[in-house]
């Protein structure tokens, strides 16, 4: 079973920086592509940045210059270092990746999600 575990978040002022990390475990074959995406209230699921497995990556606008994703193949972890941050980055914050489980079909995981909280 594979499973993808959250952590950082939580609550900081306009200008300020979080680091959010993931790390996927089980029995996983293989990893393609990480990202994060973020849904606030009210709000449809928003991609905010992913990663591909030979260092791609693509990023939101909203959040060029400001967020990097960085990726560790060796650890199955996946990393979102948000600087810059602003009130409207508020969202609770889901980590995602597409993983070939054992000797099964590539699919989708999720993790649970983190809150991040901008203050003005």
């Amino acid at each position: 079973q594979v499973q993808l575990v959250e952590s950082g978040g939580g609550l900081v002022q306009a200008g300020g920086s979080l680091r959010l990390s993931c790390a996927a475990s089980g029995n996983i074959f293989s990893i393609n592509t990480m990202g994060w995406y973020r849904q606030a209230p009210g709000n449809l699921r928003e991609l905010v940045a992913a990663i591909t497995s030979g260092g791609t990556t693509n990023y939101a606008d909203s959040v060029k210059g400001r967020f990097t994703i960085s990726r560790d193949n060796a650890k199955n972890t996946v990393a979102l270092q948000m600087n810059s941050l602003r009130p409207e980055d508020t969202a609770v914050y889901y980590c995602n990746a597409f993983i070939v489980p054992g000797t099964s079909a590539l699919r989708a995981y999720w993790g649970q999600g983190t809150q991040v909280t901008v203050s003005s």
